[in-house]
């Protein structure tokens, strides 16, 4: 997208999450940024497995914190890489920004884990990975 000094850098953002403090970090940067100038925010969550009543029920959480974000939840049921699910649903959904949590180990971090790492080789837009903060 480009961008003047009238619109906004980002005109729609998507935060992956799960039900970790590490997501949960990512979420407040990518809240912090969608404050910043009008748009879009979507909390995105790949629940593994057939579509169906239980892989929807594990995302249940995921519109209760859409609504407490102010933004909209999406979630992708999933048999193959989650990586790959989200680049693929934010192609078709004009993200300009995907935030993510990096929250793996010192081995996963250097490889920067798969899930992040995925993200940023295959995203199809800017991608923010987002470090939890020190113990």
């Amino acid at each position: 997208m480009a961008s003047d000094a009238t619109s906004p850098l980002w005109t729609h953002i998507a935060c992956c999450v799960d039900e970790s403090e590490a997501s949960a970090s990512a979420l407040r940067e990518a809240v912090r940024l969608r404050s910043q100038a009008p748009g879009r925010l979507s909390l995105v969550h790949v629940a593994f497995g057939p579509p169906g009543r239980p892989a929807e029920e594990r995302g249940a959480w995921l519109t209760a914190a859409a609504a407490l974000a102010g933004g909209e939840a999406v979630l992708l049921v999933n048999l193959g890489v989650p990586a790959a699910a989200v680049s693929s649903w934010a192609d078709g959904a004009d993200v300009d920004l995907i935030v993510a949590a990096a929250h793996r180990g010192v081995r996963e971090r250097i490889r920067l884990g798969s899930f992040a790492g995925h993200l940023a080789r295959h995203a199809p837009c800017s991608v923010l990975l987002v470090r939890p903060p020190a113990a």
